[in-house]
């Protein structure tokens, strides 16, 4: 489809790609994230399928803090910056929706017993989101992954995995998908990984 046929839909996805930011509530938020963008993922067209869900994994907790920054203090892991936009089948942005991340640490651990590296946000009006935390170290059995429940209000709820490109372990973990991949882009100080998400609605 040509941009004349769909003006509004490609210039709501190229605005919001090209701010920089989220009006997100932490008061901090703003200079965490004052770094570069990441590539963005394959273009949304009109009628694509929604995002694939995955399995929710044996590690997850509910109630975990609101917050756009898991990282935690001398943690020998890389930083990545996790962030997208959350779109419907017809690419338009959604607001308001809750992304919870939680994932393993720079050893490969989830923390049972408080909320190291799990938090979740809220998308902004222009469907953006934004974490910052690291790279999760591996265990066994599985390729490095990202878990998220993505929930636009009154929608229903797409629990789901992000996985890293090239990675060895992606061609034998049986949960792999590659419909799942990150677009990653990396930078001296920060390394970017994005995924847009796309719900049934």
């Amino acid at each position: 489809m040509s941009d004349q046929e769909h003006p509004s839909r490609r210039l709501i996805l190229k605005r919001a790609i090209a701010v920089g930011g989220l009006s997100l509530s932490v008061p901090h938020a703003t200079p965490l994230f004052a770094q570069a963008t990441a590539t963005p993922t394959p273009q949304c067209h009109d009628g694509d399928d929604p995002t694939e869900p995955a399995i929710e994994g044996p590690f997850f907790k509910p109630r975990s803090p609101e917050r756009v920054d898991l990282v935690e203090p001398a943690t020998r892991g890389r930083i990545y910056q996790l962030e997208g936009l959350v779109l419907t089948r017809h690419c338009r942005p959604v607001a308001g929706v809750l992304l919870d991340l939680w994932h393993a640490d720079e050893n490969g651990d989830y923390d049972d017993r408080g909320f190291r590296y799990r938090g979740h946000l809220f998308s902004d009006a222009a469907g953006r989101y934004r974490f910052r935390t690291i790279l999760p170290g591996l265990y066994p059995g599985r390729t490095r992954h990202y878990h998220l429940k993505v929930q636009a209000p009154r929608q229903p709820l797409l629990t789901t995995q992000l996985y890293f490109p090239n990675e060895p372990r992606n061609r034998i973990d049986e949960f792999f998908s590659p419909q799942l991949l990150m677009n990653i882009s990396q930078a001296p100080a920060l390394t970017s990984a994005r995924f847009d998400f796309i719900l049934n609605i």
